[in-house]
């Protein structure tokens, strides 16, 4: 097994992560865009500052990481071998203000949708329409 990353190391790369404009976040953007709906991005004025918001449709939706969000796949579960249980913790921290932020935005009158990072993969894509359509029609 690999020698873990120094402190320093995690750091820099963990420095170098995104937090909005990421990969998955573009193909969804690219998908919707397609598909004829407009939308606003990041509004800061509503809780969780939602990745892609419809204010006509009074609809929000964000785009997780499987990781950083603690999906249920297979990457959404897994941890880095140094400090388990600071990343447990700070990752646990991450998927309670994620509920917490749709409870929020339910609370507002908003419809939520969230796309797990995973769900973007190419072969997803027409499958993923078909959602998205159905949460923005409803």
């Amino acid at each position: 097994m690999p020698d873990p990353l120094s402190r320093q190391q995690r750091s820099s790369l963990m420095a170098k992560v995104k937090g909005k404009d990421t990969k998955p976040e573009l193909v969804v953007r690219r998908l919707i865009h397609g598909m004829g709906y407009r939308y606003r991005l990041h509004r800061s004025d509503l809780p969780g500052k939602p990745d892609i918001v419809f204010p006509g449709r009074r609809k929000v939706i964000f785009v997780h990481g499987c990781f950083w969000h603690r999906h249920s796949c297979r990457r959404g579960q897994s941890l880095p071998q140094a400090r388990r249980t600071w990343w447990t913790a700070k990752l646990e921290r991450n998927a309670e203000r994620d509920r917490s932020n749709t409870r929020r935005l339910r609370s507002l009158g908003l419809g939520v949708m969230i796309i797990w990072e995973c769900q973007t993969k190419p072969a997803n894509l027409e499958k993923l329409a078909a959602r998205i359509r159905r949460f923005l029609n409803a």
